[in-house]
């Protein structure tokens, strides 16, 4: 047993803060044996070189497989439409940053027909062909194992835990125990290659696997589909296959053990220079020296690092600049960085030109004019107000989002299905989102009698939910985990006591607001007594249309209103017996329906969330009842649509970075939310 494997969390802390990484795994070291350089670029830095067509067709692929072994296993059938369907929206979620642009694809619409096509040959390669995998399983082991394993390496505890992702275990009819892996190709890897070159990846897998269950692994195969078709009608899969054997085992953790010792010594070495192999196919060289050039003048800042390596790579970055610097003049660093960009023929990320200039070089390459006229700085996103030549089509610029988002270097960027007026004149709008530098704390002085301060917009501006406003007297609120849903809520809560209102219920069936119980504020749990509270809240609401008294406002919070709706009493349960009579009470969502319809001319203000955008729960009659909707970061484009309208809330940056739909606000405002300690 590995020594470093019965270490406490905090020695593994301690541990770990002696390292450049946190882990290793096959590709990190045949990354490092090839080219040490890309190695700094990807598992030190985290600059990760963008991807092909090909390479996203090939994780699509993967994608599929995993449905297709998973069903197997479970004794469900997979078709052929199944297995497409699910490779093609993961091929329409690659953030547009991930794509790489060539000569051969260099728009993101081509590079996705590359990709679709690819992949649909692949699959049916592999429907057709299927039998190379199953005629032989008895039972299906394991699909997608993610390990982490501390291990022996030629009799050598490594410090560092592995990390290995297995696509697929099994048990043959034979009894033997099997790692498949699967790989997509444009041409069949030489056999003697794979001898070697997948003996390194097998023994990785086998070692970590045993670790993790203690099966013993009999054979690793390696299945290769070739996306184009063989002109002699041979299969398209190709099976290789390495069989275990005690010497076979010690000959390939040989042959990991020197690259795997060489890294480690180099990641335990904040000083280490790592060297740029200029043999390497793998790569893109300019995007290498380019990547070389930036650590010569950049901050840590400007790379992507995990809190828990800052000091490290501080201590490191300051040492090669500082170095660099004295030897060679910056100017000369920047100039060598721009002649490097250049040959990025089809990427204008790293390009030296500004935000606005790629904005309007994207769109002119594709023959529209215009001409960015105003760029302005939010908490969590930037807006661009572009000028539109006559003649030019919205429509037209809004199909090449994703190439602008290409360029920018962004994962999307969202544009405005109308024209925003800013400083008297009309703009098409692009925001795209940024790292956030700094926290829009909670702050009294944005509240304004009883119109509740919701967020600044990019323009500065407090965008607020006027609860005097009668078209605006309820709230719909949607958003994910860690979109800043409840941070909304909490802030909202916060404006309302301090404006004064005293009578604030809330419904928190998931129990993230008891600490409010404790303060005059009434929090209810349980999905019995939250029927019950609504049932008494309709109550007061026709006392109140009774009396014709002026009615003080009462603010009702419902977290998590879909669940609660749904766990609710239905039909025959909501039969009573009052003397010998049978009453049959309304449902949950018939109270809150009619407190939403006639409660609102009688001082009831409602706050409703849900992180589920679905047209079930947030249907057309509940939209009219809130006619103010905000949507925090969503998963995908149709969930966006279900609470705005339009698109937008999937490309959001989370933590608060909100879309706000509502009569008093010309457009979709976005905005960032305030955050409360």
């Amino acid at each position: 047993m590995n020594k470093y494997s019965a270490f406490t969390q905090e020695q593994v802390e301690e541990l770990f803060s002696n390292f450049l990484i946190d882990s290793w795994s096959y590709s990190k070291v045949t990354t490092f044996a090839r080219n040490e350089k890309e190695f700094e670029k990807t598992e030190i830095y985290h600059e990760h070189s963008k991807r092909s067509a090909s390479s996203i067709a090939g994780n699509a692929y993967h994608t599929a497989l995993e449905l297709f072994f998973k069903n197997l296993r479970t004794g469900l059938k997979t078709s052929i439409v199944d297995m497409e369907e699910i490779a093609f929206a993961y091929i329409e979620e690659v953030p547009a940053n991930s794509w790489k642009l060539l000569s051969t694809t260099p728009t993101i619409e081509k590079c996705k027909i590359k990709a679709t096509k690819a992949v649909t040959n692949l699959i049916r390669n592999f429907f057709e062909e299927q039998s190379l995998y199953t005629s032989d399983i008895e039972e299906i082991l394991g699909v997608e194992l993610r390990c982490d394993e501390w291990l022996i390496i030629n009799g050598v505890d490594i410090p560092l835990p592995c990390h290995a992702n297995i696509d697929l275990v099994v048990k043959l009819k034979d009894g033997k125990v099997v790692i498949i892996d699967h790989k997509s190709k444009s041409k069949y890897t030489n056999d003697d290659e794979l001898v070697f070159v997948c003996g390194k990846q097998a023994i990785t897998y086998i070692k970590c696997y045993e670790s993790q269950t203690g099966k013993h692994i009999d054979e690793v195969w390696f299945v290769e589909n070739k996306e184009s078709k063989n002109q002699d009608n041979s299969p398209q899969l190709k099976k290789f296959k390495i069989v275990l054997t005690d010497d076979t085992r010690r000959l390939y953790e040989s042959i990991l053990y020197e690259p795997l010792k060489r890294m480690i010594e180099a990641v335990s070495d904040p000083d280490y220079v790592y060297m740029i192999n200029d043999n390497d196919n793998f790569i893109d060289k300019a995007e290498l020296y380019n990547f070389w050039a930036k650590t010569m003048i950049a901050e840590v800042d400007d790379f992507d690092i995990p809190e828990n390596k800052r000091d490290l790579i501080t201590r490191r970055q300051r040492k090669i600049r500082d170095a660099s610097l004295a030897s060679i003049n910056p100017k000369t660093i920047t100039s060598f960085r721009e002649k490097a960009a250049t040959f990025i023929t089809y990427d204008l990320s790293d390009k030296n030109m500004t935000n606005s200039e790629k904005i309007e070089h994207v769109l002119r390459s594709f023959g529209l004019s215009v001409r960015v006229a105003h760029e302005i700085s939010g908490y969590s996103s930037n807006t661009y107000l572009l000028e539109i030549s006559a003649g030019v089509k919205i429509a037209n610029v809004m199909k090449y989002g994703l190439d602008m988002a290409n360029a920018l270097n962004v994962s999307s960027v969202r544009i405005g299905k109308e024209l925003m007026v800013y400083e008297d004149k009309s703009y098409l709008f692009i925001e795209t989102p940024k790292k956030r530098t700094e926290t829009l704390f909670w702050d009294p002085k944005h509240l304004n009698g009883e119109k509740m301060p919701i967020g600044i917009d990019n323009f500065g501006r407090t965008i607020y939910w006027d609860l005097n406003n009668h078209s605006t007297p309820h709230m719909l609120i949607c958003g994910a985990t860690g979109s800043g849903k409840s941070v909304s809520i909490i802030s909202t809560i916060e404006y309302a006591k301090l404006s004064g209102i005293k009578d604030i219920t809330i419904f928190d069936p998931k129990y993230e607001f008891c600490s409010y119980a404790d303060n005059g504020i009434h929090v209810y749990n349980e999905i019995e007594e939250i029927e019950e509270q609504m049932q008494l809240l309709v109550k007061e609401m026709q006392r109140r249309a009774k009396s014709r008294e002026a009615c003080s406002k009462k603010l009702i919070i419902f977290d998590e209103f879909a669940d609660a709706v749904s766990a609710s009493r239905s039909g025959a349960a909501l039969k009573i017996k009052v003397g010998n009579q049978i009453i049959m009470q309304k449902s949950l969502e018939e109270n809150l329906k009619i407190l939403l319809q006639k409660g609102r001319s009688l001082g009831f203000r409602i706050v409703a969330a849900t992180q589920r955008a679905s047209v079930n729960v947030i249907t057309g009659d509940a939209k009219v009842n809130f006619p103010v909707q905000i949507c925090f970061r969503v998963p995908k484009e149709i969930d966006s649509k279900v609470v705005i309208d339009e698109a937008g809330a999937e490309t959001l940056s989370g933590m608060g970075d909100g879309l706000m739909k509502s009569p008093e606000y010309m457009n979709v405002v976005r905005f960032q939310g305030f955050y409360k300690k």
